[in-house]
């Protein structure tokens, strides 16, 4: 079978970059939505974060 086109071999998968693995924990990078709930993120700006889902906005200080 061969490998997608625009495949890289070895790159690190897309998931890895939202979770941070120490020891027995598992500890998310960035905050979660407080509507949306586990799963669901909320995309940082440089004076807000905000849910691409719901559209909840929460301003930094």
């Amino acid at each position: 079978m061969a490998a997608k086109k625009g495949a890289k071999k070895g790159a690190v998968m897309g998931v890895s970059k939202y979770y941070e693995l120490s020891g027995d924990s598992i500890k998310s990078k960035k905050s979660v939505c407080p509507r949306c709930g586990n799963g669901v993120f909320l995309a940082s700006h440089a004076d807000r974060q905000s849910c691409g889902k719901c559209g909840y906005t929460e301003f930094k200080k």
